[in-house]
C-alpha cells in the first residue's frame, strides 16, 4: 500500500466532522477511524480499529472514559494499537489505545504545547513498519517535526524545517526519507527530510522557478510519484507523474485533466519495482454530483471511472501487489466492510473491472486504453544525479546497505507538447 500525502481540511479541535474518514497502516493490516454511536443529540464519537489482513474484516471499538471531539486524529500502529491525538486547552495530547477484554486500555505518551502563532499540529501518514509515528507543527516561519511514538521518552523534537510545511509522504520502506511540501517566499516546493541525518533538508521538486510543485503520492517500490503543479498551466494545478531517479520528464496527461472536478490520488499498486508505468493508481474524483473512484496507469491514456461503493470511507483504500483495490466501507447493514475492485493488467485490453465485497457496489467499467499516454507536456527532461543535500552532483556517500537518497526532479522547460 501507498499512503497519500493529505492536507487536512482543518486542525484537530476545530469541531465539525472528523478530518480523515480512515487511516490505514502502510502494510495494510490495520485501519482506524472515528466512529459514531447513537443519533441526534446523544451521538458520540469514539475510536475504532479495523483488522484488514484476516479472512474477513472486523472492527474493535475503543471508547475512552469520555467521548472524543470530532477533530481528534486517530492512526493505527503496526502492532494493532491505535494512536490518538487530542487537543485540550491549547495542548496536544497523545496516547495509545488497545483492547482489554470488554474495555479499552490507554497508555499516555505525553503532550506538546505549540506556540500561539502556530497553525496547528497534525499526524503524518503511517510510517512503514508501524513502529513509529510523527507529527508536524507548522509555524509562520518554520515547521517542527515531532516523533510521537517509537521513541524512548514520549514526544521528541526531531527537526526544525525552515518554512511552513504541509502534506507528507514516505519515500522508502525504512521510514527514513520523508517528503513534505514547503512554502517559502510565496512558493511551495516539495523537499526531502532525512531522518537519519538530523532532519537534513534537500530539494525534491523544482519543475520551474515560479511554479508551485507539491508531492501528492509516492510509491517506495517503483519510485512512482504523483505530483500537483501549475508549471504547465500557470495559476491552475495539474496532476502529473514521474519516477524518482529517472531521466524521463515529469508528465501531465490530458486524461487526468477533468474540468469541474477535483482529482486526488490516494493509493498506488505496490511491488512493481521495475515497471512503474504499470502501477495501478486509485483516484478520488469529486464533482458536482458527488465522489467516485477512478483507476489509471501511467502506461494508459484514459481513466476508468467507477461508482463509489456504498458507505465508502471516502478517500481511503489500498492496493494489493496483484492489483486488487480494497476500499473500506461502513453501512448500517455492514458496519465494517471492504469493497474489492480488480483492475486488469494493461495487456488485458479486453477485460473489465469488478467491484464486489461487503459494503461494495457491483458494476463494470470498460478496460479500454493502450499502453501509451498522449497530450502530455514535459515537466522535467532530466533529473540530477544523487548527491549530498543541496548539491546537484556526485554520488551519495552512504553504506551499500543504506537506503539511497532520492534523486531530485530538477527544473526543466515546458516548451513543447509531447505525444507518446
Amino acid at each position: 500500500m501507498t499512503v497519500c500525502a493529505i492536507e487536512p481540511s482543518a486542525d484537530p479541535g476545530d469541531g465539525g466532522a472528523p478530518l480523515v474518514g480512515c487511516s490505514i497502516t502502510a502494510e495494510g493490516a490495520y485501519a482506524a477511524r472515528l466512529a459514531r454511536s447513537g443519533g441526534g443529540g446523544g451521538a458520540a464519537w469514539y475510536p475504532e480499529r479495523w483488522t484488514l489482513d484476516g479472512p474477513e474484516p472486523y472492527a474493535v471499538p475503543l471508547p475512552g472514559n469520555q467521548p472524543e471531539e470530532p477533530g481528534t486524529e486517530v492512526q493505527p500502529m503496526g502492532d494493532g494499537r491505535v494512536l490518538v491525538h487530542r487537543v485540550a486547552a491549547g495542548r496536544h495530547l497523545f496516547a495509545l489505545l488497545y483492547p482489554t477484554g470488554p474495555g479499552t486500555g490507554e497508555l499516555p505518551l505525553g503532550a506538546v504545547e505549540c506556540p500561539a502563532d502556530s497553525t496547528g499540529m497534525r499526524l503524518l501518514p503511517p510510517v512503514p513498519g508501524g513502529e513509529r509515528a510523527y507529527a508536524l507543527a507548522a509555524g509562520p516561519r518554520a515547521t517542527v517535526l515531532w516523533r510521537i511514538a517509537g521513541g524512548a521518552f514520549g514526544p521528541e523534537r526531531v527537526a526544525e524545517i525552515p518554512g511552513r510545511c504541509s502534506g507528507g509522504a514516505w519515500l522508502d520502506r525504512t521510514g527514513r526519507m520523508l517528503a513534505v511540501d514547503r512554502e517559502t517566499g510565496g512558493r511551495t516546493k516539495a523537499v526531502v527530510v532525512d531522518l537519519e541525518r538530523d532532519g537534513e533538508v534537500s530539494p525534491l521538486l523544482q519543475i520551474a522557478p515560479d511554479s508551485d510543485d507539491r508531492l501528492l503520492l509516492a510509491d517506495p517500490d517503483s519510485g512512482l510519484v504523483l505530483i500537483g503543479s501549475d508549471a504547465p498551466s500557470p495559476g491552475r494545478e495539474r496532476l502529473g507523474w514521474g519516477v524518482l531517479g529517472s531521466t524521463l520528464p515529469v508528465r501531465f496527461p490530458e486524461c487526468l485533466r477533468m474540468p469541474d472536478c477535483v482529482v486526488t490520488p490516494f493509493a498506488v499498486q505496490p511491488g512493481q519495482v521495475l515497471t512503474p508505468e504499470r502501477c495501478a493508481v486509485a483516484l478520488r474524483v469529486d464533482g458536482a454530483f458527488g465522489s467516485w473512484v477512478g483507476v489509471w496507469r501511467p502506461a494508459e491514456r484514459q481513466v476508468r471511472h467507477l461508482p463509489a461503493p456504498e458507505g465508502w470511507l471516502t478517500g481511503a483504500g489500498l492496493w494489493t501487489p496483484d492489483g486488487e483495490l480494497r476500499l473500506p466501507c461502513s453501512t448500517p447493514r455492514s458496519p465494517c466492510g471492504v469493497a474489492r475492485l480488480v483492475a486488469p493488467d494493461t495487456a488485458d485490453a479486453g477485460g473489465a473491472d469488478r467491484v464486489d465485497g461487503a459494503g461494495g457496489a457491483g458494476g463494470t467499467a470498460s478496460a479500454g486504453g493502450t499502453a501509451s499516454t498522449d497530450g502530455e507536456r514535459p515537466g522535467n527532461p532530466e533529473a540530477a544525479t544523487p548527491g549530498e543535500p543541496g548539491d546537484g552532483a556526485g554520488a551519495a556517500d552512504t553504506p551499500a546497505a543504506a537506503q539511497p537518497r532520492p534523486v531530485p526532479l530538477q527544473q526543466a522547460p515546458l516548451a513543447r507538447l509531447v505525444t507518446k
